[in-house]
């Protein structure tokens, strides 16, 4: 467990967190949304954008090199963090969305046809259903969903019934954005491959704050993004099994993602150059080094178990409040607690306690399917990191005591 000191030495580490706005403190709870940057990330991208900066691949002279290793080294550094077998399994995106996209354009278009079915749960980000509704309008595929229970589960019986020779593909998130639920993916893994489906992870929410290895779980696609792992905004990683990825088709056409261009014919690269097409984000790709390399460096162990902590301080402190409801009481979460205050709209609720200096977030946070089966329109979501403070929870619970108190 971290110790309040520690805590301390990595809230130094965050110029964000020490913003002061009419005087107050920033607490900021909206880690789910995006994480704030250490000072290793922000400095490592201005080193290198003011001193190191050229493009990478094509260069021949020394600062191109130069520049071509650096990048290269954050994709072993990605590949190592998440326990991948080879580097060449990392592919550089902008993000967990066009990840995800990724692998509906290529591997869906190709390998998934009329009649087959792919298979995603009530709890998903929009980024997880919206390019699977597509695919199967275009394809002549369906669309399955798995239940989830009232305290926000994935109802797994449901799921194995779900399950049979004509599905192609599972795609389901580590953890979900709103709910905090860590589903069982290793179990979900082994039961997807046991009747020939592929596995996609939806990781945005579970790799900045746990421990993921791959290879244990055994998923074949692994999707995040930098921004919410302490790194750069427009970048982010596809995890896929090489073989995988090697039998692919390219999803974006252009420079550097080919072997040989003639006006007859092109033949493209090797994963991962196959799906890189064009300038990468270069110096978004070397902070994500850099925030892989902090995150390391903290622990991930120990940045789990500080953050159910406080996950466990929030929970009993906003129990106590009269008129809340906690949407989501799975008995394994993630460090993000989503309500309901019978008195006051989510999007009220937000602003009121911004006048506190309290940044949450309010809405249907891009899971629509979810709040329906909650029967809200929205929720207030409050999302933790390893650089927030129990007190801060004591805080949040006074304003919303306020809130209560002028508006209930």
């Amino acid at each position: 467990m971290m110790s309040p000191a520690e805590i301390e030495k990595i809230r130094a580490d965050f110029p964000m967190l020490s913003a002061r706005i009419n005087g107050k403190p920033l607490i900021y709870l909206d880690n789910a949304a995006t994480t704030q940057k250490p000072l290793a990330v922000i400095e490592r991208i201005r080193d290198f954008e003011s001193g190191q900066y050229a493009t990478v691949r094509r260069g021949s002279y020394r600062i191109g090199e130069e520049a071509t290793e650096m990048f290269e080294d954050a994709r072993g550094k990605v590949a190592a963090f998440i326990g991948a077998r080879d580097r060449r399994e990392i592919i550089f995106t902008s993000g967990a969305t066009q990840s995800i996209n990724l692998v509906a354009q290529s591997f869906g278009k190709k390998f998934i046809g009329p009649g087959d079915e792919i298979i995603i749960s009530n709890m998903e980000h929009h980024s997880n259903i919206v390019p699977w509704q597509t695919l199967c309008l275009e394809k002549g595929c369906a669309l399955k969903v798995v239940p989830i229970t009232d305290s926000g589960e994935l109802v797994m019986e449901e799921f194995e019934k779900l399950l049979g020779p004509r599905t192609k593909l599972v795609a389901v998130t580590h953890s979900s954005n709103v709910l905090g639920t860590i589903n069982p993916v290793k179990e979900i893994t082994r039961k997807a491959h046991a009747v020939g489906a592929m596995v996609l992870i939806d990781g945005a929410q579970g790799v900045p704050h746990k421990k993921m290895d791959v290879m244990d779980i055994d998923c074949d696609f692994l999707a995040f993004s930098g921004h919410k792992m302490y790194g750069p905004s427009g970048v982010g990683v596809l995890y896929g099994k090489y073989d995988i990825l090697d039998a692919m088709p390219p999803y974006v056409t252009g420079g550097d993602m080919i072997n040989t261009v003639t006006m007859e014919r092109t033949t493209f690269a090797k994963p991962p150059a196959r799906f890189e097409a064009g300038t990468p984000p270069i110096s978004q790709v070397i902070g994500l080094g850099a925030a892989v390399d902090y995150l390391s460096g903290a622990g991930m162990e120990k940045i789990f178990e500080y953050e159910t902590s406080l996950l466990e301080y929030g929970t009993r402190a906003l129990s106590k409040i009269d008129g809340l409801r906690i949407i989501g009481a799975a008995p394994r979460k993630a460090a993000i607690i989503s309500f309901w205050l019978d008195a006051v709209h989510p999007h009220d609720v937000v602003t009121l306690l911004d006048q506190d200096n309290i940044a949450a977030r309010g809405g249907h946070h891009c899971a629509q399917p979810l709040m329906q089966r909650f029967n809200v329109p929205a929720t207030t979501r409050v999302s933790l990191s390893f650089y927030n403070r129990p007190e801060e929870l004591d805080m949040l619970a006074e304003s919303l005591r306020k809130i209560i108190k002028v508006f209930g």
